[in-house]
């Protein structure tokens, strides 16, 4: 297998290969494998220690496979996400539409598709005991067994409860939708376009067995790699440090052949409240969110006995930060992930792309661009690339967004408070009540969400709501 790898600077290499090197013995494990990804190419792998624990032990390397426990959870989201773009369901849809009968086999046909994919329907963390991870998925046959008598424990929709069962329903989703198996599904639609060869539900040499370290000793217990059943897509894939950096690729880009742009960044976005006691962190739909050192990263760690797994990717910067070892505790492999991220922007900062003028420029969106105002407040409008719009709060705080074009001469809001609205200009027309200082076709005012925005702090002449006062701006008055 070939990686194109674009050459990092030698201090930088240095801090990359220092810190896998300090989690790895600090955190006691047998190996730790790692990679980085910036603008999309693998510019950076690393190894440390062996995957038996021995010294003279096989060293592991980019196509080592590794368990990545819940990573396997943002692939069966996209999964559902393109089940979606193809029209076989909403993500509001509830359970029960879709799996006939699941409200009264399993008690959850109310739970809707989006509140499974952001852990908000309130289901059990975990299946009934044993303990899923650690023994055979041939004891939980049905998703009744998986979901057990009670398998709520929150009110569905109300706070983000992280739930193992609930990606075992969306597998079961799938398959159901497909008519096929989760891991056949996925192995066609999602890793065979994306080129990931060394990914899959069962290991395949090479491989790294699976260790627990005692905690107070430097010895090493094998533990079981068992087969999941219905909980596969919660957590029963197989990578490598090689793939994983094209998977990051992907959660950055989108790729047409599996899952668009936009649908991609849906994923990225904010699903689910933020739990008061961890304010940095997130849910999206099916990815984890979190704020460290100042930036956004999006990703999703993953644990099974044995094995440790963290991907990260912060789209601001183009870099994303690959993490596998195998143990069952030790290195803090998110915190590992991130600083990979970290260490490369700081040595070597995302360049800015060269400014360039528009390759053309209607008259028509030229005569949007300069200042607006909400009321008193001044907003700057600036025309981009694709005919797209941006609105600035000119004061430090407000409420600003881009806006994408669409084929009625309106605009969509892309981001912030704005996000899905409607961006209108208003033109005046000939006729009875035009002022005389408005010629026909200009365009008075923005309407933006019922929100006006006009070229003079409350413009008499615009369609103000409520009116504008008719003696207009005046000093205060003298005090008597």
């Amino acid at each position: 297998m070939s990686e194109t790898f674009e050459e990092l600077l030698p201090s930088t290499r240095r801090a990359l290969d220092h810190r896998i090197a300090t989690a790895q013995a600090e955190g006691r494990a047998p190996s730790v494998v790692a990679a980085v990804v910036r603008e999309g190419r693998t510019v950076w792998t690393g190894a440390r220690g062996t995957v038996d624990g021995r010294e003279a032990g096989g060293a592991p390397d980019a196509a080592t496979q590794y368990r990545i426990g819940s990573i396997t959870k943002t692939f069966t989201a996209v999964l559902v996400l393109m089940l979606r773009d193809e029209g076989l369901l909403d993500l509001l849809d509830p359970l029960e539409k879709h799996l006939p009968g699941a409200a009264v086999t399993t008690g959850v046909g109310e739970v809707t598709i989006a509140q499974l994919l952001s852990h908000t329907s309130g289901l059990a963390a975990e299946s009934p005991s044993p303990w899923w991870e650690r023994t055979p998925g041939s004891l939980r046959p049905t998703l009744a067994d998986v979901l057990g008598e009670e398998p709520l424990r929150h009110p569905s929709g109300r706070v983000h409860h992280y739930s193992n069962p609930g990606y075992t329903v969306l597998g079961s989703l799938v398959e159901k939708l497909r008519g096929e198996s989760w891991e056949t599904v996925l192995r066609r639609d999602v890793l065979e376009p994306l080129g990931m060869t060394r990914t899959s539900g069962q290991a395949r040499s090479p491989y790294a067995p699976g260790w627990a370290v005692h905690p107070w000793a430097d010895v090493l217990l094998p533990e079981p790699a068992e087969d999941l059943g219905l909980m596969a897509p919660a957590g029963q894939l197989w990578s490598t440090t090689a793939d994983l950096a094209r998977w990051a690729r992907f959660l950055a880009e989108g790729d047409a052949r599996v899952l668009g742009p936009e649908s991609v960044a849906e994923m990225r976005r904010p699903a689910a409240a933020p739990d008061p006691d961890t304010p940095e962190a997130g849910y999206g739909l099916g990815l984890q969110l979190a704020r460290r050192d100042g930036r956004t990263l999006v990703g999703h760690t993953g644990s099974l006995p044995g094995f440790l797994a963290t991907l990260w990717v912060s789209t601001e910067d183009g870099l994303a930060g690959v993490a596998l070892a195998n143990a069952t505790s030790g290195p803090l492999m998110s915190a590992l992930a991130s600083d990979l991220v970290r260490i490369t922007a700081e040595h070597e900062p995302r360049m800015p792309a060269p400014w360039a003028p528009l390759p053309d420029a209607d008259p028509d969106l030229l005569a949007l661009t300069g200042p607006w105002y909400w009321g008193p407040a001044p907003f700057l409008m600036r025309l981009a690339a694709g005919r797209a719009l941006e609105l600035v709060p000119l004061s430090g705080a407000g409420r600003g967004s881009r806006f994408r074009a669409e084929d009625d001469g309106t605009w969509t809001g892309l981001d912030g408070y704005y996000a899905g609205e409607t961006l209108r200009p208003v033109r005046a027309s000939a006729g009875p009540g035009d002022t005389d200082d408005t010629e026909a076709g200009t365009v008075t005012h923005l309407d933006l969400g019922s929100f006006v925005f006009t070229r003079r702090p409350y413009d008499p002449g615009a369609a103000v709501p409520g009116g504008v006062d008719l003696e207009g701006w005046r000093p205060v008055p003298p005090a008597s």
